[in-house]
């Protein structure tokens, strides 16, 4: 005898993959702790994230809301200003180091820059360039706006029951004077881009891990009950700023966020792991939940995601039903393309001979 005797079924890959279909895999998570239908739980991240949330709500679980939009404005437009796709209007989230500092700045009181970015006259936030398209109409509304998600991360943390972060990336730019981070290239969106100013970093194991477990401890100190539930977002980097092929950069940046994630969930008891990444990217399911573009997200991918997660936390009863807005039905579960994602717009600088 040996421990590998008394393993059960899932731990082998035979008996656990080889022998079903991919699409009847089953109990691949198992909840570290109960997400109950009368739970707040918010959402931040990278652009996958919004799949959850849309979820949630779709579901009637208790997501939370801290910058709700203005009444009367279209469904399409609430998308456009950013409104309901993440618990607060930040914008995509993608690097721990980003939710730090969006953390210290909201929950210690630390100043943030004073940094704004111009393009035709309007004024556009760094640390969110695209949440107003058309940039905002002076500094000073730039600032009352931040000012306005700052008291909404900590109106929404504190009365949260679970945070869920979705990783994105490791790849970030730094403003080296300031020493903040930008949520994308400075030169962008908005803004012009400095050599001697802005530098890009591709964010290793190590300082990932510390700036996110520092995230959760600031989070806790405000709400000692809050849990923390990681997902790693299955969807390819857009583009890359290293030396290396977009293909093994969207490996590295993959890989080492999946170790955090993991590594953050077995050190915490109040952090668990949803492996989403794994159900889109896994080799059972031989990229069928991609598009043809290799990189957005199928909506049959996003719902067999989105039914592991119900099903572990014991939800696959409940029954999606549409989000109504202005009398609008909202479709909650949707494709990539339907998402606010801002790396997408690095996709405009690729080389012209690249297009053709």
């Amino acid at each position: 005898m040996n421990p590998y005797h008394n393993l059960h079924v899932e731990s082998f890959w035979r008996t656990a993959i080889a022998e079903h279909d991919a699409l009847e895999i089953r109990n691949i998570w198992k909840p570290k702790f109960r997400v109950s239908p009368d739970l707040p739980i918010a959402t931040a991240g990278s652009c996958f994230a919004q799949h959850i949330s849309k979820a949630l709500v779709a579901r009637g679980y208790p997501w939370l809301d801290g910058e709700p939009a203005p009444k009367g404005l279209s469904a399409a437009s609430q998308q456009l200003f950013n409104y309901g796709v993440f618990s607060f209007r930040t914008g995509n989230i993608y690097t721990a180091a980003a939710l730090r500092q969006w953390l210290e700045w909201a929950l210690m009181g630390k100043a943030a820059p004073d940094e704004v970015w111009l393009k035709d006259g309007r004024f556009y936030d760094p640390f969110r360039p695209a949440i107003e398209p058309n940039g905002f109409h002076s500094y000073a509304e730039m600032l009352a706006s931040r000012q306005d998600t700052f008291n909404a991360i900590r109106t929404v943390l504190g009365q949260s029951q679970c945070f869920v972060f979705t990783l994105g990336l490791t790849e970030a730019w730094l403003n080296i004077e300031q020493n903040h981070v930008y949520p994308l290239c400075p030169g962008t969106a908005a803004g012009a881009y400095a050599a001697d100013l802005h530098q890009f970093v591709n964010y290793s194991y190590a300082p990932i891990y510390q700036d996110l477990d520092a995230a959760f401890k600031l989070m806790k100190a405000l709400n000692p009950t809050l849990k923390f539930l990681l997902t790693v977002s299955p969807v390819p980097l857009t583009a890359t700023a290293s030396d290396h092929h977009v293909l093994v950069a969207t490996a590295y940046s993959k890989a080492t966020l999946r170790a955090v994630a993991g590594d953050l969930a077995a050190a915490r008891d109040d952090t668990d792991y949803f492996p989403a990444y794994e159900l889109i990217t896994g080799s059972p399911f031989r990229s069928r939940f991609f598009q043809d573009n290799l990189r957005s997200v199928t909506p049959e991918g996003v719902d067999f995601v989105m039914a592991a997660f119900f099903s572990g936390i014991g939800g696959l009863s409940q029954k999606f039903e549409p989000k109504i807005v202005n009398n609008e039905a909202v479709d909650l579960l949707d494709s990539e393309a339907d998402l606010v994602c801002e790396e997408e717009l690095l996709a405009a600088f690729m080389p012209e001979k690249a297009r053709s």
